[in-house]
């Protein structure tokens, strides 16, 4: 990309963000996002741009990589529902209530709920999309029962998904991320994405502002309104929500012949996580035999991570996971054959509205690529560089990148090029400077409403996306501003140093 629409370049992503908030229409907003962007692009022509509109809807399948994601998240329903049919997701709520106190409705009781709800999207780190959908899924009968918002449940998704994903990054982030590095030409970037994670200050404060809010019981703007309409008025959504997915799909009753067992859901699941880096490591491995015959194992396996395929990983996992499950409930006398098979097709059917969502994402992800976005906001924030404010620059140029295009690996694969050699030529500290890329980029994915984790976190939670996006943006807002002052003393810091 060498060219840029200037200005107009912004104002497709602005408009979709703009629609989705006011009009709660969020496939309204991102087709009107992605018709402006061919209005540019075919200069005015209303009538092409709708027609190159539809055409870009189907070549968002030409990527491997967006046709295995949009599958993953349908097969993703099929999972959901067997884990609810089979009688596990019962079976896990039992087994936490026998491990609650006694006295219901206490504080302490809500508190506990959604520590474990905040730990449980800690550990998964593999994948976002994982770590999101579980907590949802687990927790969301207990929220539900301890009249705790959907809302606030969707806030411990997200917040404890990406976050964790970019601070630990064991995992197809991770993967990514170093890739970016070794094309910048250093040779040692596990190391270089290590030292970066002390500067990491959003996805840090993201996780401490999730525990405080749990912990503290603090409640920020819109989320305090909507604790208490649950807690007063029993309403888990609001009148006029439009939950991600339908009630038919949160409110399945096991089949008769299934007893409640907490494993029928956990080993299901513990198999999607594990499975990721195996995946990771199978995928990558002839690369990383190719790259070092003699190597040992250890360098070996590493390498391998970073070169194995993330979306192959989340799909193929999911996929595993739905195998295991059919072989244990047709052994349990569960469900045959015939019923298996209805309930893949009933949750594939159940996760269209997501699957349909997420292909206008990536189409104007892709659009606002061609656009020139992230190159014209890159080249306008050149004008305003000086050594000390580069990181809080960066971080502010990628964070706002990352909310209006949706995607922090978009964000990254933008920005790293970028910040790395500025970095090094004003003698900042290049571990600073990736933070400030990689801090923006998770602010994104966590605030932004065309992004994916916020999505899924909304489904999983089965509330309004926008009510989602409200009742976060406080609390992601709080986390982006201290960031701020934390990367302008750094810069300071660094050139006083």
């Amino acid at each position: 990309m060498t060219h840029h629409y200037g200005f107009w370049s912004v104002l497709p992503p602005l408009l979709a963000i703009f629609l989705a908030i006011r009009t709660k229409k969020v496939f309204v907003a991102l087709f009107g996002g992605i018709w402006l962007a061919y209005l540019i692009i075919d200069q005015g022509n209303p009538i092409k741009s709708f027609y190159d509109s539809i055409l870009s809807l189907v070549q968002v399948f030409k990527s491997e990589g967006n046709t295995k994601t949009i599958m993953f998240s349908a097969l993703v329903g099929a999972l959901i529902l067997f884990i609810q049919k089979s009688g596990g997701v019962e079976g896990f709520v039992r087994m936490m209530e026998k491990r609650l106190p006694k006295a219901s409705q206490s504080q302490n009781t809500e508190k506990k709920i959604q520590l474990w709800a905040w730990l449980t999207g800690v550990i998964i780190f593999v994948e976002t999309s994982i770590s999101s959908l579980t907590v949802g899924t687990v927790f969301r009968p207990l929220f539900d029962k301890f009249k705790i918002s959907r809302e606030k449940l969707a806030y411990i998704a997200d917040s404890s998904s990406a976050p964790i994903s970019v601070l630990l990054p064991f995992n197809a982030w991770g993967a990514f991320i170093m890739g970016l590095l070794l094309v910048e030409g250093l040779d040692k970037p596990f190391l270089l994405l290590m030292k970066s994670q002390v500067y990491n200050f959003y996805p840090l404060l993201a996780l401490i502002l999730g525990l405080l809010a749990i912990w503290k019981n603090l409640n920020i703007g819109p989320m305090k309104k909507t604790e208490q309409r649950t807690k007063q008025e029993g309403k888990l959504l609001w009148d006029d929500a439009r939950p991600m997915i339908s009630d038919e799909l949160t409110r399945v009753e096991p089949v008769q012949n299934a007893r409640p067992k907490a494993v029928n859901m956990l080993i299901p699941l513990a198999v999607m996580v594990l499975m990721m880096p195996v995946i990771l490591l199978l995928t990558g491995w002839p690369a990383s035999v190719e790259k070092y015959p003699y190597a040992d194992i250890g360098k070996r396996w590493i390498y391998a991570l970073g070169e194995g395929s993330g979306s192959t990983a989340v799909l193929f996992a999911v996929i595993t996971a739905l195998i295991v499950a059919s072989i244990m409930y047709y052994f349990q006398k569960i469900a045959g054959f015939d019923q298996l098979n209805e309930w893949v097709l009933k949750g594939i059917s159940e996760m269209m509205p997501l699957a349909l969502l997420m292909m206008m994402a990536f189409a104007i992800g892709a659009v606002t690529k061609e656009l020139g976005t992230g190159l014209y906001l890159a080249e306008v924030s050149k004008k305003f560089l000086s050594p000390a404010v580069v990181p809080l620059i960066v971080f502010l140029l990628s964070a706002f990148m990352a909310f209006s295009t949706g995607t922090s690996w978009g964000t990254f694969a933008i920005m790293i090029p970028i910040a790395i050699p500025v970095a090094i030529h004003t003698g900042i500290p290049v571990p600073l400077v990736l933070a400030a890329v990689l801090s923006g980029g998770v602010f994104g994915d966590h605030a932004s409403p065309i992004s994916d984790t916020t999505i899924i976190s909304s489904m999983a939670a089965a509330t309004d996306l926008v009510d989602h996006v409200k009742t976060q943006l406080p609390y992601a807002l709080l986390s982006a501003t201290i960031s701020a002052v934390l990367f302008l003393i750094a810069g300071w810091l660094s050139v006083q140093s």
